[in-house]
Parts: C-alpha cells; structure tokens; sequence
C-alpha cells in the first residue's frame, strides 16, 4: 500500500473518531427529535473532497452507536449522513451543502422517528431540518473563512 493510501486511511480514521467522540460528548443535543448535533460542521468537508466521505459516514456509524434510538439511528442516521455527503460532493458548495445535510437529515431522520416513535412526521422532519440546517449554515460561514487559508485547503483539504 502506498504511502498516499496509508494517509487517507489515517485521515479518515481521524475524521470518524473526532466525529463519534464529540458527538457522544455532546449526546444530550446530539440525538432526538430536536437536535442540534454540532459535528455535522465537519460533514462539509464533503463538499471539497470525496476522500472524506468513508470517514464521515463511519464516525455517525460510531456516534450512532450510542444513540437512545439504537438500530434505527445506526440505520438511518448513517443512510442519511452518506446520502447528505454524497449530494455535498456533488454541488460543491458548501451553503448548497447545508441546505442539502438539512433536508436530507430532515426527511431521514423525520422518518425514523415517525417509525420508532411513531411521532408526527412533517413537524419532526421540519425540527430535524431546522436544527441540521442552523448547524450546517454556522458550519458553511467557518468554511467559506478556511478558505481563505490557500495552503490549509491546497495541501490538506482539495489534495
């Protein structure tokens, strides 16, 4: 394996812990109907690199885990997180990107409750959006700085 793999590996492995540990940390605002699930900030890496998306998607998995709604966050949270991360690499931009993990997240999410807990869909799904979107948006405007750093995006972010 060359030396190249072996770092995106790493990177990966990084990104999916960071992810999982915060998000547990965080875990009273983490999981639920209402949730403001501040690590969903780093999904927007998606937007820059595909090389991303493996780790993103397995630190959910991981923090997911841990979740009060058990096999149908593993399930759901993790389908709508690579689903999200998908469609951000597709567009490219990262405001489009928050609009994309938001209603994404919402429907997802909002159907997952609406089967677990048999909550009522449309408003949960809005809640979820809201939350996810709020997230994504602070999330977009810290990117759109980064930027602005052209060796921290040409050497570690768009390689």
């Amino acid at each position: 394996m060359n030396n190249k793999k072996v770092q995106v590996i790493a990177v990966n492995a990084m990104i999916a812990a960071v992810y999982a540990v915060l998000t547990i940390l965080i875990s009273p605002i983490a999981y639920g109907a209402v949730q403001m699930r501040l690590t969903e900030i780093i999904v927007l890496l998606a937007c820059y690199n595909k090389k991303f998306i493996p780790g993103l998607t397995i630190g959910c998995l991981l923090a997911n885990l841990a979740s009060p709604m058990g096999l149908y966050d593993i399930c759901f949270g993790t389908a709508a997180t690579l689903i999200a991360c998908l469609g951000m690499y597709y567009f490219k931009n990262v405001f489009v990107g928050a609009f994309i993990g938001g209603a994404v997240n919402g429907l997802i999410i909002g159907l997952e409750l609406y089967l677990a807990l048999e909550l009522p869909f449309m408003i949960n799904a809005l809640y979820v959006f809201v939350g996810e979107f709020v997230v994504l948006v602070i999330g977009a405007i810290l990117f759109k700085c980064l930027e602005k750093n052209k060796t921290l995006m040409n050497k570690y972010i768009l390689e």
